[in-house]
């Protein structure tokens, strides 16, 4: 069979997408009037019918409290991203201008809940009572994850893409299969991935089993608008939340910079799933103010235009402002997240000191949970490979 010359590129054409498609995708991925939002970026608290009951009981004193958490996530987040340029861990994940839709989400959920997160949810884990040091040994190379997943609620992070979407879909079968669901003591499951996992397959089989089995799980997609360097037109041409309706579930998209819009959507999707309801998927819409990484440079991918935007939608600015000009909050209570905040880092940095340097070992530790031959023969000859050079068995 021939192939139409037509159909062939030019040998000097440029790659990627054809331009309608990009503005296409530009268009679709907009914020829309779809939108929930309950906080604008300049801090007024605007009506929102359909939302407004899931916060009523949000005080000056409980949004004082997520003010709070978001300062010290944040606070941790820029000490470790110190941390990792000193030398002192291996690799840093950053979490910079998706605070709101971390501690919005986590703050919804329950202590009989569960929570599957990536490798970027430091606030999820800080709601889960999974403090920061916790999380140090993973990006320094000592441990998987120091804290205990069944006494937290909240899984280990997940570095494989997309993954962490079939482990929380088997999870809320489970749920439903044990009759967690429906009643006082009902139960649901939380999973957190990006934007870009939204185009792994792993993430559509989650979407395709909990939908036929009406997983308790609330899918939560933190669309940052980047996938390490790829905008959103390179990833859909729909908006995100959108895709929900093709496997048959409800999908909303809420202001991911809004922390009080985004504990709202969240406690609704995770009563719709306690209820029986479920699946639901959130697209929380946000920005990564840092890098995908430590190892990331993303002034190679996207323009500094983009970035000063976002800056006006900062999530920790906006509820100062509403705390400040709405509900009179003096700056004795900014004083003093100020300095939490400032031991906290202090508290971040001597454990990290602390923390011990693994050896070239360390790689082969805990891998199978029985011995393996062939595991200790690479171990043994890497080792031996390492101590050849000059003070590498230091």
């Amino acid at each position: 069979m021939s192939v139409p010359h037509d159909w062939i590129p030019a040998v000097d054409a440029p790659p990627g997408p054809p331009r309608e498609h990009v503005l296409a995708g530009l268009r679709g991925t907009d914020e829309g009037p779809d939108l929930v939002q309950l906080l604008t970026p300049e801090g007024e608290r605007i009506a929102c019918p359909a939302y407004d009951a899931h916060v009523a009981d949000v005080d000056t004193a409980a949004l004082q409290a997520l003010y709070r958490d978001m300062v010290l996530v944040r606070r941790a987040d820029r000490e470790a991203t110190a941390l990792q340029r000193q030398g002192e861990l291996g690799l840093w994940v950053p979490l910079l201008g998706q605070e709101a839709a971390q501690i919005g989400a986590g703050r919804a959920l329950r202590a009989g809940d569960m929570a599957f997160p990536s490798y970027r949810e430091h606030g999820v884990a800080w709601c889960r009572g999974v403090d920061p040091t916790e999380l140090l040994g993973i990006f320094r190379g000592t441990d998987h994850g120091g804290w205990d997943p069944v006494a937290t609620g909240f899984h280990l992070y997940t570095i494989v893409i997309g993954n962490q979407c079939l482990n929380a879909t088997g999870y809320a079968m489970g749920q439903r299969f044990d009759g967690r669901v429906g009643g006082p003591e009902a139960e649901a499951t939380m999973c957190f991935f990006g934007d870009g996992a939204t185009s792994q397959g792993d993430v559509h089989e989650g979407f395709v089993w909990a939908a036929v089995y009406d997983a308790p799980v609330v899918f939560y997609c933190q669309n940052n608008q980047w996938a390490i360097s790829e905008p959103n037109e390179r990833q859909t041409r729909v908006p995100l939340y959108r895709r929900a309706q093709g496997y048959g579930f409800p999908g909303i998209r809420v202001d991911g910079n809004d922390v009080l819009a985004c504990l709202a959507v969240s406690r609704w999707a995770l009563e719709e799933c306690r209820s029986g309801n479920g699946p639901v998927l959130i697209e929380a819409f946000t920005y990564r103010m840092d890098a995908h990484t430590t190892s990331d440079d993303p002034s190679r991918y996207r323009l500094a235009d983009e970035l000063e935007l976002w800056k006006l939608k900062d999530p920790l600015e906006r509820v100062r402002v509403h705390l400040v000009r709405g509900l009179g909050v003096g700056n004795d209570f900014f004083d003093e997240v100020a300095a939490d905040s400032d031991a906290l880092a202090a508290r971040l940095r001597a454990h990290c000191l602390a923390m011990p340097q693994p050896g070239p070992e360390r790689i082969f530790s805990h891998v199978y949970a029985e011995p393996s031959p062939e595991l200790d023969a690479q171990r043994d000859a890497y080792l031996a490979y390492h101590a050849s050079f000059e003070g590498g068995a230091e």
